[in-house]
């Protein structure tokens, strides 16, 4: 998952960075209102984590504007201390949920996936495809009753793939939602994680569970619930 972090507190932003990274999330930082329109309309976020006072544009504006210009991406917005305002304004505006400073990362992380996982109408974190199995909170993959060893990138993969089942994703779009916006789009290192996925979760090669659509990218087919 791809993420936006709007905050001019620039050590606070690189703390959230971090600590996101750790969680195998691809994170890119924007310190004002106007850098961060800019990010939230070029790039395609699963979420974006916005300050409410920021310079240039401040954070309400900035989630309406968003909004005016149908961007659909989950916000959470960051208030001061008490100010029961602002997060009434904040939600007014169009944000999906709120945490006032200060806060610790562990709720900032259970606050993430829970709101991802509802835009993409999966509240539980345990996702099952077959006898594929992802919890997306403890980022463990089983394969029956067997637990798969995947690298930080597989699990990324595999896990954009179980948020959009059936969906035709092109390599650019898996590309730019598990990697920096400063990544090389055109790598081809998707298709070696693509490989690895089919061979651990189909080492018979029977169930096939990513469709290869040539000149158009992949398909998860099996059925999630």
């Amino acid at each position: 998952m791809r993420l936006l972090v709007v905050e001019d507190e620039t050590l606070l932003a690189e703390q959230i960075r971090e600590h996101l990274v750790q969680q195998q999330f691809s994170v890119d930082v924007a310190h004002d209102g106007a850098d961060g329109w800019f990010k939230l309309s070029e790039y395609p976020y699963d979420l974006a984590i916005i300050d409410i006072g920021l310079p240039k544009m401040d954070g309400l504006s900035l989630i309406r504007k968003a909004r005016q210009n149908e961007i659909k991406t989950p916000v959470i917005v960051l208030t001061a201390r008490g100010s029961w305002q602002e997060k009434v304004e904040g939600l007014d505006a169009g944000a999906d949920d709120y945490l006032t400073k200060p806060f610790h990362t562990e709720e900032l992380l259970a606050r993430i996936n829970a709101l991802i996982r509802r835009a993409a109408g999966q509240p539980d974190p345990m996702l099952h495809s077959g006898p594929v199995k992802l919890n997306s909170r403890t980022q463990q993959v089983w394969l029956g009753e067997d637990e798969v060893s995947l690298t930080a990138y597989e699990y990324k993969v595999l896990e954009y793939f179980m948020h959009n089942p059936n969906k035709v994703i092109s390599k650019t779009e898996l590309t730019e939602h598990i990697y920096d916006q400063d990544f090389d789009l055109d790598s081809n290192v998707i298709e070696v994680f693509v490989l690895r996925l089919r061979k651990k979760l189909d080492p018979e090669g029977e169930l096939k569970p990513i469709e290869t659509l040539r000149g158009r990218g992949y398909r998860f087919t099996m059925v999630v619930s």
